[in-house]
């Protein structure tokens, strides 16, 4: 089904952090989780969206793509999640393909199984966010269940989408080293994981919260250090990953 238009929260240029080079980045609106640590509550919401049509966003991206394609990067679509559009998402990817840029989606893949063969052929590589390897932890910190994203990272597998992994490193919640362990296990057992970014938690969405006054949920969880930092990224190398 195609879907002309969508909700869209912004969009910005980015290099180093949204996938390979400088990357234009669509963040759409709308998210099913309610991730402790998230640092974009402006972006839950479908309603607080722009509606937007697939040739606006086309024609912005057309503005900037001598310039993503020299410098080696191409479209990436995050949130929000996605998936919760996944037509308009896979209209832009398409589209996006046609005019040959490379394409990135940045997903919890917890709404996995709405993304359609279609899509994931129009996806160069997927950004895969897995939260927590701990099934309590996980649903304490995101509200939602992780076997849908785990299911998801086998599919991609199984369809040979390149893949880089996103973990942010919590303090208290997600250093836990035999769920690090198990993680790099799991993803060790997958042929398609290119990377394994390890994301330092970090408070830059603190003042939105402040703004929409809604209460921080982890404003006295400190940042990580370097070391712990270190010793997560070595625990994937240590399962044959490439840990940044």
């Amino acid at each position: 089904m195609t879907v002309n238009t969508g909700r869209v929260h912004s969009w910005d240029l980015s290099t180093g952090v949204d996938g390979p080079g400088t990357r234009f980045v669509l963040f759409v609106s709308g998210c099913p989780l309610r991730c402790l640590y998230c640092a974009n509550p402006d972006t839950w919401h479908l309603r607080d969206g722009k509606p937007t049509t697939v040739d606006e966003v086309m024609a912005e991206i057309d503005k900037y793509r001598a310039f993503v394609t020299t410098a080696g990067g191409g479209v990436t679509i995050t949130g929000g999640e996605p998936l919760l559009q996944s037509a308009f998402t896979a209209e832009i990817f398409h589209r996006c393909k046609e005019a040959g840029l490379h394409t990135a989606l940045d997903t919890s893949g917890f709404l996995g199984a709405r993304a359609d063969d279609a899509l994931l052929a129009d996806a160069d590589l997927v950004l895969l966010d897995i939260k927590s390897f701990d099934i309590r932890t996980y649903r304490k910190l995101t509200g939602g269940e992780l076997a849908p994203t785990l299911s998801f990272a086998t599919r991609l597998d199984r369809l040979g989408v390149p893949v880089w992994i996103r973990y942010v490193l919590v303090p208290g919640w997600t250093d836990d080293e035999t769920a690090v362990d198990a993680l790099g296990a799991f993803l060790a057992g997958l042929g398609n994981v290119e990377r394994v970014e390890v994301l330092p938690f970090h408070k830059l969405g603190v003042h939105k919260y402040d703004a929409l006054g809604i209460p921080v949920p982890l404003r006295d969880t400190p940042v990580p250090g370097l070391a712990l930092i270190e010793r997560v990224r070595e625990q994937f190398r240590e399962h044959g990953l490439r840990a940044f």
